[in-house]
């Protein structure tokens, strides 16, 4: 017999027993039902993350997709047009369109199609399935990607355009050999603390904050001086970042579809940014939910998860590019909206003029034209 000096703890099981997962899928029929959820909500009402619940219907209506995803991504296009949805907890981002121009450097990848718009960021997915969920018009056929605690980070629906035989193609393509239901997932990584202002040098922060001359610096700006998001706004300098109330998303959307102003509105999670860049034109607010419901677009986020809204101003070579970014209680972005732009064009002033309109209906101080 092993010392116990020297007994190693047994390896975990790669899936979970099958009687616990036979337990998941009995809860999960039966929450659903009994309270009408969407698959999110009732995984969160088991107290399971939605992957979970998804991988424990492989060999059902479910199967498991081996972690190729990069070449799993760069196949879409034979699909046809699709609707592909990117969410996080306060808001959910629904485009039709077909993949197109996808490529990638390292697990970083890029989707610049005409209607589908997508940053990728490929070492934060873990799983992968095709899930053909049952329906009253026959089945709904997607691929669903979630990162390594079983949180979504992308999906993409067929609609009925779609090229079937090509999914079906993709989805024989890239089948796991291992089919056994149930997987078990990490933890999700606690936040990280943030850093006390006090231990900040705000001057030089505030120094390569002026001296940008792309939006896309940003993020870099924010790892190289250890400062959060939030905190980046709370340091900005004078006149570049304006905290505004948290219904300004909602007026911003309503005065854009009032003046046909296209933008641009970002949503996204550690795994994969999504981008709408046009017009929206109904808006709908139901309960605590701000709705885009436009044919090809639908953006729906939950207003009362909206911790802090900012306007904030980025130097670029083209000049300034202003945003509207809402952010929640942790400090994570739930989405941003710029004016519609391309690289080498300055912002349009009906934007800035749009952005001066909302501060003032929201009750903010200090915003100007010329600084918003």
């Amino acid at each position: 017999m092993m010392n116990a000096k020297t007994a190693t703890p047994a390896a975990r099981p790669a899936f979970p027993a099958p009687a616990d997962v036979a337990r998941l899928r009995s809860e999960f029929h039966r929450v659903k039902t009994e309270q009408n959820l969407r698959d999110r909500d009732a995984a969160a009402a088991l107290g399971v993350s939605e992957g979970e619940t998804v991988a424990a219907f492989v060999g059902k209506h479910v199967v498991r997709l081996r972690p190729e995803f990069i070449e799993i991504v760069e196949a879409l296009p034979a699909l046809g047009r699709v609707m592909a949805l990117t969410r996080n907890n306060a808001a959910v981002h629904e485009k039709d369109g077909q993949y197109e121009t996808l490529s990638h450097s390292g697990t970083i990848g890029l989707g610049l199609g005409k209607d589908l718009d997508l940053r990728i960021f490929y070492h934060q997915w873990a799983y992968g399935y095709a899930v053909e969920t049952p329906a009253e018009n026959g089945p709904r056929r997607s691929l669903q990607f979630f990162d390594k605690a079983g949180t979504a980070v992308h999906k993409m629906f067929l609609r009925t355009h779609s090229d079937l035989a090509a999914y079906e193609t993709l989805v024989a393509r890239f089948r796991a050999d291992d089919q056994t239901p149930g997987q078990h997932v990490a933890a999700a990584d606690a936040p990280k603390a943030e850093t006390p202002d006090a231990g900040i040098d705000a001057a030089a922060f505030q120094r390569d904050w002026l001296a940008m001359s792309d939006t896309h610096q940003f993020f870099d700006m924010l790892k190289r001086h250890g400062v959060s998001r939030a905190q980046a706004l709370r340091l900005a300098p004078d006149g570049h970042a304006q905290q505004v109330s948290a219904a300004s998303v909602r007026t911003l959307l309503e005065d854009a579809a009032s003046t046909d102003l296209p933008i641009m509105v970002f949503v996204g999670n550690a795994g994969m940014i999504q981008i709408h860049t046009g017009p929206v034109k109904n808006i709908r607010v139901m309960g605590p939910w701000v709705n885009v419901l436009d044919p090809g677009f639908n953006l729906h986020l939950r207003e009362d998860l909206v911790d802090t809204a900012w306007i904030v101003r980025k130097p670029t070579s083209d000049g300034i590019v202003s945003s509207l970014e809402l952010l929640d209680a942790s400090g994570m972005v739930i989405a941003m909206c710029f004016g519609e732009r391309k690289p080498g064009q300055p912002e349009r002033e009906d934007w800035r003029e749009a952005l001066v309109r909302v501060a003032h209906a929201t009750g903010a101080q200090g915003v100007t034209e010329a600084s918003a």
